[in-house]
């Protein structure tokens, strides 16, 4: 099955999907580069923030950076 989603190359060349893609092994992928720059600074960032939440919010996570929280 083919999908689309949405990315923003950076300058160094780094490609960062903005979605998520589900596959159930390696693809092949091409890569369109548009003309057009990111419309706002940070819209990457901001689009990005729901598909990162997935992997973000899990207890997993959670326990992984606990360290961090200030005691109580």
């Amino acid at each position: 099955m083919i999908q689309t989603v949405e990315a923003v190359i950076d300058t160094g060349g780094r490609v960062r999907l903005l979605g998520e893609v589900h596959v159930p092994g390696p693809r092949r992928a091409l890569v369109t580069v548009l003309e057009e720059p990111a419309a706002v600074p940070g819209e990457a960032a901001l689009l990005a923030e729901a598909a990162l939440a997935v992997d973000w919010n899990q207890p997993e996570e959670d326990a992984a950076w606990s360290y961090l929280q200030s005691a109580k």
